[in-house]
């Protein structure tokens, strides 16, 4: 298994979800919002503090290359559009998007491997969200529709040993949440 938001990660979770058509659970979640309701919307990611040996999306190392050091930023944009949702690195936030959530990694591999719930890190000021949160909550229950489809979760995409030997993923995060990019 790939390492989590790796570019070969990203590559696995599309090719997981490739076949499925998900119109019903986006338009049950469109029930909530305008956007969603219209049937596309998109929902980026901004994760910073990655550890060493996560490749930026986008980035490319040649052969030999030193790996991105400590503190990678990633961003990934999904986008769910006619009933299909799918993940594209996006190093250079040239995709707009509904709404962007702005984490930690450790907070963004927890939620990913199911230890932490979203709404309890949001709740808690793990994560920032800028724009429509209501196409962030519509994001999440697609998510999860999928999970049920496919019988997995993002945990079976996901390498359990994820680099956490390359960080120290267990000091607790800021309390106040990442910075924001930039900031």
């Amino acid at each position: 298994m790939p390492p989590y938001l790796s570019p070969e990660w990203v590559q696995a979770f599309n090719n997981a979800l490739a076949d499925l058509d998900l119109s019903e659970a986006v338009a049950a979640a469109g029930a909530g919002s305008l956007t969603v309701a219209q049937g596309t919307f998109r929902v980026a990611q901004v994760v910073t503090g990655g550890p060493e040996g996560l490749t930026a999306p986008g980035a490319t190392t040649p052969a030999g290359a030193a790996a991105v050091p400590v503190g990678t930023t990633v961003r990934t944009v999904l986008t769910v559009e006619g009933g299909r949702m799918s993940l594209v690195e996006d190093p250079t936030d040239a995709i707009a998007s509904n709404v962007t959530v702005v984490l930690a990694y450790a907070d963004a591999l927890a939620i990913a491997r199911g230890e932490l719930h979203p709404a309890d890190a949001l709740a808690a000021g793990r994560v920032r969200v800028r724009g429509e949160l209501s196409v962030l909550v519509a994001g999440q229950a697609v998510l999860n529709a999928a999970s049920v489809a496919l019988g997995q979760t993002l945990t079976d995409l996901t390498d359990l040993t994820d680099l956490t030997d390359q960080a120290d993923l267990t000091k607790p995060t800021d309390p106040n949440g990442p910075a924001e990019p930039g900031e």
